[in-house]
C-alpha cells in the first residue's frame, strides 16, 4: 500500500517546558523541577506524528526570521517532513508555548507570533501539494481565514479534511467550516462546539450528535483516559477505551491521536480499527516528556494497538 499523503496546514511553535510539583497559585512564585525548549505547534505536532507513522507529509505555515526558526524547520526536515512551504517571515518572532506541567497535566500559554501571518495566498501558493493529497489536516491555531481557504482549496480538489479545532474557538465558527469531512474535538472544545457541559458518555454522545448535526459527515470525539467516540449520522455511535498507561505529560497526546487518525483512516480501516489505532498514538505519547518527542513509532502504535 503506498505511503498515505498527507498535507498540514499550520502552526510551528517552539514549546519552552517547565516542570513543577505544585501548580503555582495567582502571585505566587515556586521553584521548578526542570525546563527544556521543544519543538511544537499543533500543526508541526501532527504533522511529525503523521511522518513517524508512514505518511508522506507536507507542512504549509510560517516561522520568524530567529534563532528558533532554523531550529524548527531542522527538526520537521530530520522527522521526514517537506517544509517547501514554510515561509520565514521579515520582522515576525517564530510562534511560541510556555508550557507548565504538573502531575502529568499541563497549561499552556501561546504567543503566535509568525502563525498568525500566514495567508490566504500562502495556501494558494500550496495548492499544487494539497491537491496530491488524501487528506488535509487543519488546526485552530492560524487565522481562520487561512484555515477556511484551505479548507476550500481541499474541497475543490476532492481532499479529504479534518479539522482539529484545537484550542476551542472563541468565536462563531464559519457555517461552511462546520462542512467538513472529520471533525475531531476534545471533550472541552466539544462542549464550546455543541454548547453542552460534558460530563459523562452521555453527554458525549449528545454533543457528538449535535455537532453532527451542524454538517460534519464524521464526528470523532477525544475522550483522553476514556478512550474515543465515532459518530456518524443516523448510526449508533462507535467507542474505544483508552490504553491502560502511566501519564507523564499529556502535551501533543491530542496531535498524535488525530494524526494517527488521519493514517488510519486513509488506510481504509474500520472505524474500531482506526479509533483503535488512534488511541494507542495517543496513550504512548502521555507516557513521553515533551510534544514532539513523544510522538510514537507506526511499530510502537502497531504493537500496541494490536494488544488484548
Amino acid at each position: 500500500m503506498p505511503a498515505p499523503k498527507i498535507v498540514v496546514v499550520g502552526s510551528l511553535n517552539l514549546d519552552l517546558v517547565t516542570g513543577v510539583d505544585v501548580w503555582p497559585a495567582p502571585g505566587e512564585t515556586r521553584l521548578g523541577t526542570s525546563f527544556a525548549m521543544i519543538p511544537g505547534g499543533k500543526g508541526a505536532n501532527q504533522a511529525v506524528a503523521a511522518a513517524r507513522l508512514g505518511a508522506e507529509v507536507s507542512m504549509v505555515g510560517r516561522v520568524g526570521e530567529d534563532a528558533f526558526a532554523d531550529t524548527l524547520l531542522l527538526n520537521l526536515a530530520n522527522a521526514g517532513v517537506s517544509t517547501d512551504h514554510v515561509l520565514k517571515t521579515p520582522g515576525a518572532s517564530t510562534g511560541l508555548a510556555a508550557i507548565t506541567v504538573c502531575q502529568g497535566e499541563n497549561s499552556i500559554v501561546v504567543v503566535p507570533g509568525a502563525n498568525h501571518l500566514l495567508t490566504v495566498e500562502d495556501v494558494e501558493a500550496a495548492e499544487s501539494v494539497i491537491s496530491r493529497a488524501d487528506i488535509l489536516l487543519l488546526q485552530n491555531e492560524i487565522p481562520l481565514e487561512t484555515a477556511l481557504a484551505a479548507r476550500d482549496l481541499a474541497v475543490a480538489h476532492a481532499v479529504r479534511v479534518i479539522f482539529d479545532p484545537a484550542p476551542a474557538p472563541a468565536s462563531k465558527i464559519p457555517d461552511r467550516f462546520w462542512n467538513v469531512d472529520l471533525l475531531t474535538p476534545n471533550c472541552s472544545e466539544a462542549s464550546v462546539l455543541a454548547e453542552i457541559d460534558i460530563q459523562n458518555r452521555d453527554d458525549a454522545d449528545r454533543a457528538a450528535e449535535v455537532i453532527h448535526a451542524k454538517g460534519a459527515s464524521l464526528v470523532v470525539m477525544k475522550l483522553g483516559d476514556q478512550g474515543a467516540l465515532w459518530c456518524e449520522g443516523g448510526r449508533p455511535p462507535i467507542h474505544v477505551p483508552a490504553f491502560p498507561v502511566k501519564v507523564v505529560d499529556s502535551t501533543a497526546a491530542g496531535d498524535a491521536f488525530t494524526a494517527a487518525l488521519a493514517v488510519a483512516w486513509s488506510e481504509g480501516r474500520s472505524p474500531q480499527e482506526i479509533l483503535r489505532f488512534a488511541c494507542a498514538a495517543g496513550g504512548l505519547a502521555v507516557t513521553r516528556a515533551g510534544a514532539q518527542p513523544s510522538l510514537p513509532t507506526r511499530a510502537e502504535v502497531e504493537q500496541l494497538s494490536a494488544a488484548q
